[in-house]
């Protein structure tokens, strides 16, 4: 391959990296960074240029050292698996640590000297919060109101509020519950036992 065929292939490669979601870099065996596409850098509020030259070492914190040392003596005798690194680091400039998995892959010819590595990062995202149960009583009567077929202005008439009162607490209501509409609310109502099952006219649980 001449040199300009190989500076084409190499700006086509970066292109596409450069255009993946997955947080990708690739690096010296020794941990520094040559390439980094621009979902790799975000994990660090960074642009892809100034992660160029760190090392992942210094960017990540490794939960076991057990598993940089296989890594390292498995590129000492020349092996070619994948290898999975669990870590942690900051989010952006923030304190909140953020955690996941680098997978981390020899790549290029086998030779004598070191292999580049191929580090795909998998971000663990934590687990959305429960939604909050409790419902005030007013919530609870709108809730109970609402499953039995009234309109927003009937709602409103019976719990001495407007018809926007009305909407306000049903919005808020959706959104904590993270639902898209009445029907879906009320059907959450019922089961996270807010409403009782079984009752009509629908009543509100203890």
């Amino acid at each position: 391959m001449s040199g300009d065929e190989y500076g084409a292939w190499r700006n086509h490669f970066i292109a596409l990296l450069d255009r993946l979601p997955i947080p990708i870099a690739i690096c010296h065996a020794n941990g520094e960074v040559t390439v980094a596409n621009p979902a790799m850098a975000t994990e660090w509020g960074m642009a892809p240029g100034q992660v160029r030259g760190r090392n992942l070492l210094d960017l990540f914190r490794p939960r076991a050292a057990e598993q940089i040392e296989r890594l390292t003596e498995a590129l000492r005798l020349g092996n070619r698996s994948r290898y999975t690194i669990d870590v942690c680091w900051p989010a952006g400039h923030g304190d909140a640590l953020r955690e996941g998995e680098l997978l981390v892959d020899p790549v290029g010819e086998p030779t004598r000297t070191y292999p580049m590595l191929l580090a795909v990062l998998r971000v663990r995202e934590a687990p959305e919060p429960a939604p909050v149960v409790g419902v005030s009583e007013v919530e609870g009567r709108i809730l109970a109101l609402a499953a039995a077929g009234s309109t927003t202005a009937a709602i409103g008439k019976a719990v001495g509020l407007t018809v926007d009162g009305v909407n306000y607490h049903l919005g808020r209501l959706s959104r904590r519950w993270r639902v898209p509409n009445r029907t879906a609310l009320v059907a959450k109502a019922y089961v996270l036992g807010v409403l009782v099952p079984g009752r009509w006219p629908p009543e509100v649980g203890a």
